[in-house]
């Protein structure tokens, strides 16, 4: 069949002796070239679901990720606050202790100056009495 006349012309018959334009060989690989696109495109969609819930999966996390960082910032700050206000507490607990510092020094001269009096008067007491 080399020589065919028709095949030369580019026309062929099938298993079912039906003319065709397409050689058999052609149009095998085009059928199989056909079903394997056909399982390609099913992988892809396949593939496209999974990277879906994958891409959700990763949207999640990331969303609990940032609540978790605002948390953790929330919390830092709260511990900053604390920190600053036991400063504050701490500055005003020292100024309080110069404060009662300084009024026990003055406390402790007046208690010296009125026990000199206190001295004074009970010599002069003494004296008053002797003389009588």
């Amino acid at each position: 069949m080399a020589n065919d006349p028709l095949a030369e012309a580019g026309f062929h018959f099938d298993d079912l002796n039906k003319l065709r334009v397409l050689d058999p060989e052609v149009g095998q690989k085009t059928s199989e070239l056909k079903e394997e696109c056909k399982e390609f495109v099913d992988k892809i969609g396949q593939f496209q679901k999974i990277v879906g819930g994958l891409i959700e999966l990763v949207d999640e996390l990331a969303k609990e990720a940032e609540t978790e960082k605002m948390k953790a910032i929330g919390a830092r700050n709260l511990l900053k606050s604390v920190a600053k206000q036991r400063d504050a507490q701490q500055q005003q607990l020292q100024a309080l202790i110069a404060e009662k510092t300084m009024q026990l020094e003055r406390y402790r001269i007046e208690y010296e100056a009125l026990s000199k009096v206190e001295a004074e008067q009970n010599e002069f007491i003494d004296q008053f009495i002797l003389q009588k």
